[in-house]
Parts: C-alpha cells; sequence; structure tokens
C-alpha cells in the first residue's frame, strides 16, 4: 500500500477508535454528542443541536447541490468488546462496523474538504442522530425534519450504515407484534382440567412458521420479506399447566407494501387463535436507483448497487420525499457481534470515493 494510502488509513482508524472509546449505547449517547461537537470543523455552521441530534451545513452557494452525510451515534449494549483496539489491519470494539467507522468518514471528510484549497462542487452537510438502535417511535428524527428546514433541502442523504462499501438502496419495513395465546391453568398432575396455552401456542403458529420467504423485485433489484418468531415468554411453574404465551413477531416486508398492507397480511396469517399486539411498524425505504448525483457517487467508487436486506433511517428520509441510499464502510456480518471490527482499507475506500464525490472527481 503507497505511503499516502498507508497513513489515512491509520489516521481514519485513529479516529474510529477514538469514537469507539465513547461509550454511546442507546439513550446515553450524550458524551460522544459533546465529542462530536468538538471535532467537526468550524466551517459548517451548527443549524440544530436538540435532543441526540447534531446538524451542521457548509454555506449555500448557487447551483451547487446539497448533499448530507448522516450517521446514528447509538450502538447496542456492550459484549466485552470495550474499550476497542487496532489490530491485523482493523478496528476492533463496540461499533466499529455499526457505525463509528461511518462516523468517523463523515468527520474527516469534513475536515479534508475544510482544508482543501479547491472549492467542492457539492455543498456538504453532516447529521448526527442517536436512538437508531431503538424502535422507531423512539427516533429523535421526525423534531429534526420539523426544526431543521434546511434539511429538506437535500438533494441526496448518504446514510454511512455498513455496506460492505456497496450503495445499498432502499430497505425494508419492519413490523414488529406480539401474538398472545390464552389457556386456563391447572395442575399439571390433572392437565384435563385445563387448556394447555402452549399447545395452543403451537397450533396457532404453524401457518406463521410454514410461510415461505417471498423474493420481491423493486426497480431492478431483489428483496426478501422475511416473518420470524423471535421471543417466546410462558409458564409460571413446573407443576402448573401455562394460561399465556407471548410471541413475538419480526415481520421484515418488502418495499412494495405499505406499513397497512403489512400488518393486513400479519393478521391474516396470526388467524383468531391468538391477539395480536402491533408494537411498531416502520415503513419501508423507497428505492432510489437512478439519479446525476447517485451516477456520480457510483462513478465515485466504482460502486455496486444492492438493496438494503433490513431497515435503516433511510425510510425516515425517503418519508420526505428526499432521494436517500445506505453507504458504509461496515461489515454486515460483524454489526452487532461480540467480535465487531472494520477494516483500515474499508474506511480508507469509503473515505477516497466520497472525497472524490465531493471534489471535482480527483483525490
Amino acid at each position: 500500500m503507497p505511503a499516502r494510502d498507508t497513513d489515512l488509513a491509520r489516521r481514519l482508524g485513529s479516529r474510529t477508535l477514538e469514537l469507539v472509546d465513547v461509550p454511546s449505547v442507546s439513550r446515553d449517547e450524550s458524551r460522544l454528542v459533546e465529542h462530536i461537537r468538538q471535532i467537526v470543523p468550524g466551517s459548517l455552521e451548527l443549524l440544530y443541536a436538540e435532543d441526540t441530534c447534531l446538524f451542521y451545513a457548509a454555506p449555500r452557494r448557487p447551483h451547487k447541490p446539497f448533499v448530507v452525510l448522516a450517521g446514528h451515534l447509538d450502538t447496542v449494549p456492550p459484549q466485552e468488546n470495550l474499550p476497542g483496539r487496532i489490530e491485523d489491519g482493523a478496528v476492533w470494539g463496540l461499533g466499529a462496523s455499526d457505525m463509528k467507522g461511518g462516523l468517523a468518514v463523515m468527520v474527516e471528510v469534513a475536515r479534508s474538504l475544510a482544508e482543501g484549497e479547491a472549492s467542492p462542487a457539492l455543498d456538504l452537510g453532516l447529521l448526527f442522530f442517536g436512538r437508531e438502535e431503538l424502535p422507531a417511535n423512539e427516533s429523535p428524527l421526525p423534531e429534526l425534519f420539523a426544526g431543521a428546514p434546511r434539511l429538506a433541502e437535500a438533494e441526496l442523504v448518504l446514510v454511512l450504515e455498513p455496506t460492505d462499501n456497496t450503495i445499498q438502496a432502499g430497505c425494508l419495513g419492519h413490523l414488529h407484534a406480539a401474538l398472545t395465546f390464552s389457556g386456563t391453568s391447572a395442575h399439571s398432575a390433572r392437565p384435563w382440567l385445563g387448556v394447555n396455552a402452549v399447545e395452543t401456542a403451537v397450533e396457532g403458529l404453524r401457518p406463521i412458521l410454514a410461510l415461505e420467504p417471498r423474493e420481491v423485485e423493486v426497480s431492478g433489484l431483489r428483496f426478501v420479506e422475511v416473518l420470524s418468531v423471535t421471543r417466546i415468554e410462558g409458564g409460571i411453574a413446573a407443576n402448573v399447566i401455562p394460561d399465556r404465551v407471548r410471541c413475538e413477531l419480526s415481520y421484515r416486508y418488502a418495499p412494495d407494501r405499505s406499513p397497512a398492507d403489512a400488518e393486513a397480511t400479519l393478521r391474516r396469517l396470526a388467524g383468531s387463535a391468538g391477539t395480536l399486539e402491533v408494537i411498531g411498524n416502520s415503513p419501508p425505504g423507497h428505492v432510489v436507483v437512478e439519479g446525476e448525483l447517485l451516477d456520480r457517487l457510483r462513478a465515485a467508487g466504482d460502486f455496486a448497487i444492492e438493496p438494503k436486506q433490513a431497515w435503516t433511517p433511510v425510510a425516515e428520509f425517503t418519508a420526505r420525499g428526499l432521494d436517500a441510499v445506505n453507504l458504509g464502510p461496515g461489515a454486515t456480518r460483524f454489526a452487532h457481534k461480540r467480535d465487531e471490527q472494520v477494516e483500515l482499507e474499508a474506511l480508507a475506500r469509503t473515505f477516497r470515493a466520497l472525497e472524490r464525490f465531493f471534489s471535482n472527481g480527483k483525490s
């Protein structure tokens, strides 16, 4: 690797490790919010600083497209993976892949553009926000959209979620629900005096467990719709026939469905044997695969374009009429894992591409 690339990888790795070592589990992001405020270059104006959100933008210039780099500050709880470390060409630690590596790239791109002699071809915005790893009803973004009108001017939003350095368009919707089955308790020595809710649940879950994945093509990209049982709770003692079983369901539905259609589909599958409660229903993201800025981004990094087989905040941006895609250095296979890591070269590749994208094609 040339010395210039080695220095870049080390710089990005150091920045990523610095961010990893500032804990920011969901609902406890305040220390990282303050840290970010110290390292974003002063050339960007802070337009919004409420809750866990920071929104910065360069002064607008006539006829220059406004592109926002966005990323979440929070992580899942630690798994004995703090503090982080740099080893074997990667940064290891909580959030390294999802998505403090992406945050590091955002900051370093902003600093590079601020220090450059040439005027960027695009106007830059940076958006940092918390509580992304929690249900959508805890998202701080709705208040941000209301309080930061400049964001509505963005012609493209790049969410630096882990994508293995591919552009991932759209995203699945996510319906989180609880399906509860009722019975009648009894002594386990005389089960005929009761109704076993476990048996009711086994029968009631059959249509859900038998459901095959559904492949859907949207704008030339193949999404896979899946429904999973993710948790089952029931019973109070080994000698008591349970009178209640609660099952949690995760329905990842394709972008060709609306939230209402997804809920109706799930209710049909659940039938009448149990009681269905919708806990959260996050809509899918609009699938953006065309546009001058997206073409420019693809060329800047020679990026492939793929479907996003998950839910991301892209959906919150596209729901408000903004073009948005996912693109980040993190590896999806390491997100939320004990051995979470991001490769230094992956950080450098994303940085170089974004630097070319915002400049006049050179870096």
